[in-house]
């Protein structure tokens, strides 16, 4: 088993990713644009930056600070409704790692305030000793410095840390990194290009667990 553990948040700690892409997808038929669903695949698990670029050049005509300011103004309207669910077996998975002297981090690309708030409203801040946002970095997902930054901020050697991520970008980012890539799908099943890039896929935490309880027998 290895001595750190970073999980990527939107649709692999929480169910939410589906709400991003949901608000992607209003926010393209409310400005009379196509290419919705291309667009939604090119900007998962991607940073702010990043996402603003994809914008620009899917809709040059578009006023790019409109349009990302709607896309997390209807997500956010969604959370504040009707909150967002934990996945399956993540609790578990987070305190047999706690048990166990694993350091965890969370890297996501969201904005920091709302990774804290949503950890604080699911109670698990307690287990994690680092938290970075794609706002900490230069180039977000698929670039490795989100994970990089994480596994310096848990005084770890990249090689030693598991990553946690559902999104194409976060799995490239992460084998990128040198992190052992371990993939939960969420809204999209692996590639046989990502599946390369892949240490391990797992339907969700659930299995994830078992998978390494096993392996830390041996």
């Amino acid at each position: 088993m290895k001595k750190g553990a970073i999980f990527d948040m939107d649709g692999t700690l929480f169910d939410s990713e589906k709400i991003y892409q949901r608000a992607w997808l209003e926010t393209v038929k409310d400005f009379g644009k196509d290419r919705g669903e291309e667009l939604v695949k090119t900007v998962s698990g991607s940073s702010e930056a990043n996402c603003r670029k994809m914008i620009h050049e899917f809709y040059p005509d578009v006023d790019v600070d409109k349009f990302f300011k709607q896309v997390v103004g209807t997500a956010v309207k969604v959370f504040n409704n009707d909150g967002v669910e934990m996945m399956p077996g993540v609790v578990e998975i987070l305190k047999y790692f706690e048990e166990n002297g694993v350091k965890m981090a969370v890297a996501s690309s969201s904005r920091m305030d709302v990774i804290t708030k949503n950890l604080a409203n699911a109670d698990i801040t307690k287990y994690f000793s680092a938290i970075v946002s794609g706002e900490e970095v230069e180039h977000g997902k698929p670039a490795p410095d989100i994970f990089l930054k994480a596994a310096a901020k848990i005084n770890l050697p990249v090689a030693e840390c598991y990553v946690f991520e559902d999104s194409f970008n976060g799995i490239r980012g992460a084998n990128a990194a040198g992190c052992a890539a371990v993939m939960i799908p969420d809204t999209a099943q692996p590639t046989e290009e990502i599946k390369k890039l892949c240490a391990a896929i797992y339907p969700s935490f659930v299995e994830a667990l078992i998978a390494i309880k096993i392996a830390a027998q041996f």
